[in-house]
């Protein structure tokens, strides 16, 4: 039961982040890109792993987002030090951290809201 649970949230996060990018990419003449990079020092993750990010690029603006079925705690503090690295290895700050999860745990949240990352967690979150 666990492993469907854990496709389902992968297929529902490359879903919703393939709408993301069909939308802002053809009504907004944004850039999305799903970025892998390399981490050989260890900085993210305490050893050397890959790192992957949504990027979203509009006239020099960085936003880096986190798509994600749910997201606790440590995966807040993982997401704002991956967002550091792609800083650190590009010369250039993010303009907004985002969040994008229907379940977002509350200490996670206490977390993003000391770190400055914008959380998105329902509809009732998203103002006009």
């Amino acid at each position: 039961m666990g492993g469907l649970g854990a496709r389902w949230g992968m297929m529902s996060e490359r879903s919703f982040r393939n709408s993301l990018a069909g939308i802002l990419e053809k009504s907004f003449g944004v850039k999305v890109l799903n970025v892998t990079e390399y981490d050989t020092s260890g900085e993210v993750f305490g050893r050397p792993d890959q790192i992957e990010l949504d990027i979203i690029i509009k006239n020099g603006m960085l936003i880096i987002c986190e798509l994600k079925s749910s997201i606790d705690k440590s995966a807040m503090y993982a997401f704002e030090r991956k967002a550091r690295f792609y800083e650190k290895l590009h010369g250039q700050k993010a303009d907004r951290l985002i969040v994008v999860s229907p379940m977002i745990d509350p200490l996670a949240k206490e977390v993003g809201a000391r770190l400055n990352i914008e959380m998105f967690t329902d509809s009732v979150d998203v103002s006009a």
